[in-house]
């Protein structure tokens, strides 16, 4: 009976993600509110941190279900801020689901862009960017909690054992990481609301390291927004009145 009832609800998840492709976040997080409610939100959460970390390690840890209403008021604060970010030059924006089954916003950063090859100092066309996206999308979503996630490719550095090349491109992520938290907090962009700045080196390739256009999108820094604490005790408060 317990397996039954488990398999149910992996069901009822399936059903959710799988037609969910042309609803916008609004829907989308009714739709993850209701059903089996926190166990299928639950399960969400844990099949995004399987996707390749899409979703991986965000969501405040509220530990209350979530419900219909709660996750339409969440998704409608997400499409709006998802339209903005749409708006920043060089940024690709993308859906994803939080810890928590609720809508969230990934916005990527070709490190193309922001850096140098081996450096960590923006370049002009990425401040540009990033100040724009803190004026017109964080400073505007002071209620949403911010992670900042880097990445590299898989190429050695010279003179280095596989080993340390692995460690050095760790390095360099969280300092790339690092440059793009401080360049937003210079922008306006209140310490408190970035959560996390991690450097995750070769982890998690998004694209084929044996070709350079592989190797070009898996260098990237990643701005992850979500519902906060807050945020979601507010919308609760909303949906009880």
């Amino acid at each position: 009976m317990k397996g039954m009832k488990i398999s149910a609800i992996f069901l009822s998840a399936c059903m959710v993600l799988s037609s969910c492709g042309n609803l916008n976040n609004t829907a989308k997080g009714s739709m993850i509110g209701a059903g089996s409610g926190a166990a299928i939100g639950t399960l969400i959460g844990t099949l995004a941190a399987n996707n390749k970390g899409k979703g991986a390690g965000i969501g405040a840890a509220v530990g209350v279900a979530v419900g219909t209403g709660i996750g339409a008021l969440i998704g409608k604060k997400m499409d709006k801020a998802k339209a903005a970010a749409e708006q920043v030059e060089n940024a690709q924006v993308e859906t994803v689901t939080d810890n928590n089954g609720l809508e969230a916003v990934k916005v990527t950063f070709d490190s193309g862009i922001l850096f140098k090859t081996g450096s960590s100092t923006l370049s002009s066309d990425a401040t540009a960017s990033l100040a724009k996206f803190a004026s017109t999308v964080l400073n505007v979503n002071k209620d949403m909690d911010v992670a900042i996630k880097g990445y590299t490719d898989n190429q050695g550095w010279k003179n280095s054992t596989a080993e340390q090349s692995v460690q050095k491109n760790i390095t360099l992520s969280q300092q790339r990481a690092g440059s793009v938290s401080n360049y937003l907090k210079q922008c306006g962009v209140d310490a408190s609301q970035i959560k996390s700045v991690e450097g995750l080196g070769e982890a998690d390739p998004v694209a084929d390291n044996s070709t350079a256009s592989g190797r070009e999108q898996n260098r990237r820094v990643e701005v992850y927004l979500y519902a906060s604490a807050a945020m979601i005790q507010a919308a609760q408060s909303q949906v009880g009145n």
